[in-house]
């Protein structure tokens, strides 16, 4: 008999989210494959995989042609393609979200990534998103930039539910939970239900990783190599410890007592970059109660073949943890430039695929015109 090392996964309280949509996962029925067979229980997007859908499959051509007739710009377009697949995929995940209650069976769509510097634009642009795709399993990313602090709070106290995404540092994760903080103080007093709202913070992995071991493989030391591919890991359990203390505080308990779910510290960027290391090292060192785990399908299934579920991955290596970033620093590497650099690069690269998803609509609406 095998084991089934996804639902020992979950049953450890870890949520399965995948991390991938297309129009080709929903009409064929993978995803609710997936959700039935997998224990995936969300899904989350971003420009980068509509881009890689828009430009891979021809199940939009209908959609695109349509679009062409009706002469939308590409902006209205490339939303209108978007929310449609999300809309849907939120549809597919309903069973999981009633049955938790409202916990899971979420489906993350992101706001424009050329608004990560501009609050009142992102603000809009989530409630133009949750307007159009209307669904309450739904959630808005917003990245953790400076100015995406105060539209996290301001999207909340609208009553909108909110993935906070891009956090690479601790500092910014401190400010992403008060920001969550401050947005459900302010939609309690706007009267929305706190209990139908969600939200999680996605705290990224394996990109801290590539950046140390960079610079750890230039110095060259000894000391250096042996700290190499340990950076990540030991950076999102001292994110796990920050959780635990600041979801343990009064303000906190004041509004869990008005009916507030926790915000949900989610690992992102979970695929190994380095082949050398283990594939669901990500998964399995960061095993913790309330967490969400989002993997691409090549990493869920790895972790169903031959992964390990490790109840005290975190919370039984804080020391451990600490020691190892203090390592590195003695080493000389600066760890606000690490994730300064990590920041940068991230919306830097989510901005140039949200630019490659327009032009691919673009090119799409003009061949369909013809």
């Amino acid at each position: 008999m095998t084991s089934d090392r996804l639902a020992e996964l979950a049953a450890a309280g870890v949520a399965i989210w995948l991390d991938d949509l297309s129009r080709q996962r929903l009409t064929s029925g993978g995803l609710d494959k997936l959700r039935r067979e997998q224990h995936v229980v969300g899904v989350t997007s971003n420009p980068t995989i509509f881009a890689k859908a828009l430009s891979q499959a021809e199940d939009y051509a209908d959609a695109v042609k349509d679009l062409a007739l009706r002469k939308c710009a590409v902006n209205e377009a490339s939303r209108a393609l978007m929310t449609a697949d999300v809309r849907w995929a939120c549809d597919v995940m309903r069973p999981a979200y009633d049955a938790s209650k409202g916990h899971d069976g979420r489906v993350s769509i992101e706001v424009d990534p050329t608004l990560a510097n501009d609050t009142e634009r992102t603000v809009a642009e989530a409630k133009a998103l949750w307007w159009l795709v209307d669904r309450e399993n739904l959630f808005i990313k917003i990245p953790a930039t400076k100015e995406g602090l105060p539209a996290i709070t301001a999207t909340l106290a609208e009553g909108i539910s909110v993935n906070v995404t891009l956090i690479f540092s601790l500092e910014r994760y401190e400010a992403v939970i008060n920001a969550f903080f401050a947005g459900l103080e302010q939609a309690k007093a706007n009267g929305h239900d706190l209990s139908k709202m969600g939200s999680v913070a996605s705290f990224f992995v394996s990109r801290v990783d590539t950046e140390y071991d960079k610079r750890l493989e230039k110095l060259g030391s000894d000391e250096a190599k042996a700290l190499m591919g340990k950076a990540a890991v030991a950076n999102a359990r001292l994110a796990y410890q920050l959780y635990e203390n600041l979801f343990s505080s009064e303000r906190w308990q004041a509004l869990a007592d008005a009916g507030a779910n926790p915000q949900r510290p989610l690992w992102a960027s979970t695929s190994t970059k380095n082949p050398e290391y283990r594939d669901v090292i990500y998964v399995e060192e960061l095993v913790a109660p309330g967490t969400v785990n989002t993997m691409p399908e090549s990493v869920i299934h790895a972790f169903a073949d031959h992964g390990e579920v490790r109840l005290d991955a975190i919370t039984a290596n804080y020391d451990d943890a600490q020691r190892v970033m203090d390592g590195l620093a003695a080493l000389g590497i600066d760890y606000d430039d690490v994730v300064d650099v990590l920041e940068r690069e991230g919306v830097e690269k989510f901005t140039a695929s949200g630019n490659e998803m327009l032009e691919t609509v673009r090119a799409a609406l003009e061949a369909a015109a013809k």
